[in-house]
């Protein structure tokens, strides 16, 4: 997507495009992905509505939607929330993502194309280059790009469907336990490390590089509890002026 939340949206509006439910997920699990929406924040099917310019019918469309994707809680006669992994979820997350990611690559070792294997490279490039300029939101984007490609690239399509299940979760588990005085979760070797073993069709070099990303992730959480309150407009922008 190209501007901010506010900008896509309005510009949508402006041009008279009926927003679905569809989008409305797209733009909800984008805003997780990129830890701009916090886990435990409110979901109210009025203010989305508002937000987006959409019946609360739609709403309700693309709220059983987020649930089924497990990126929201919706419970009866209560309000939608934004998951949030309890501690002993999160290392079962990163435990299965482990196992999952770790045989997605090693599968991939010495298998990726050329064209594929340099827009991973390019991926990790941008990456370090947010990361230097200090633009997290830019960077989070570049490393989930990298990851959702290896999930693309997976010969087991099977396990790269989990993958990309689990890629959604971790990032929700980072967004809730990332310590407050950690600017980014940036590890600047862990990426070339992972390629460098793809490129040579290293298949354990390659798991184990995963193994230690996600470990070293998982080190940098502040594993206790949050309590945020959002201001969705404020991430998404009004639909209507």
């Amino acid at each position: 997507m190209s501007g901010t939340w506010k900008e896509d949206v309005e510009a949508a509006v402006q041009a008279g495009e009926k927003i679905s439910d569809r989008q409305i997920v797209d733009r909800v699990r984008h805003a997780v992905l990129s830890q701009r929406l916090p886990p435990g924040t409110r979901l109210p099917e009025v203010s989305l509505g508002e937000i987006f310019g959409v019946s609360r019918s739609v709403v309700r469309r693309a709220l059983t939607r987020l649930a089924a994707d497990h990126v929201i809680d919706q419970r009866p006669n209560q309000v939608a929330r934004i998951r949030a992994p309890s501690i002993a979820e999160t290392h079962e997350t990163f435990a299965a993502r482990r196992l999952v990611e770790g045989e997605v690559v090693a599968l991939l070792a010495g298998r990726v194309d050329a064209e594929s294997l340099d827009g991973l490279v390019r991926e990790a490039a941008s990456e370090a280059q947010a990361h230097a300029r200090q633009d997290e939101p830019a960077r989070i984007e570049h490393s989930l790009a990298l990851h959702h490609c290896l999930a693309d690239l997976s010969p087991n399509r099977v396990l790269g469907a989990m993958l990309t299940d689990l890629i959604l979760r971790t990032s929700i588990v980072i967004a809730l336990y990332k310590g407050a005085s950690l600017a980014s979760c940036y590890l600047a070797d862990d990426h070339p490390r992972l390629l460098e073993a793809l490129r040579d069709g290293n298949a354990e070099g390659a798991r184990c590089a995963v193994v230690q990303h996600l470990d070293n992730l998982l080190n940098l959480l502040d594993l206790g509890p949050r309590d945020t309150e959002t201001d969705l407009k404020a991430i998404f922008g009004a639909a209507t002026a």
